[in-house]
């Protein structure tokens, strides 16, 4: 049996279209370091399922705590940060664990 992984990459116009953002809004967050699609223009640009979700996050952020896009950028670096931080404590404690059981 083969595994395939499905990669997702919309250009421009259909990223606007599952994000229900309108052009001006996705050019605003990539130029705040939101997003990195690929491609130098916006013509140009392909997003990936990860810049998806990011998108995804940024606009429940700026919608619900009404912040401006450098405040989500700097909310969703902090979110990210603590993501790492509980992942790296999470394997210290399994580390931990081993080294108290032998």
């Amino acid at each position: 049996i083969m595994s395939s992984t499905l990669i997702v990459e919309l250009d421009m116009k259909e990223f606007c279209q599952v994000t229900e953002m309108p052009a001006a809004f996705v050019i605003e967050i990539v130029e705040h370091g939101i997003l990195e699609p690929q491609g130098q223009q916006p013509e140009e640009w392909l997003f990936d399922a990860h810049a998806l979700a990011v998108a995804r996050q940024a606009i429940k952020l700026q919608h619900d705590l009404e912040l401006e896009w450098d405040s989500v950028a700097l909310a969703l670096d902090l979110l990210s940060e603590v993501d790492r931080l509980r992942a790296e404590n999470f394997m210290l404690k399994q580390r931990l664990g081993r080294f108290l059981l032998d």
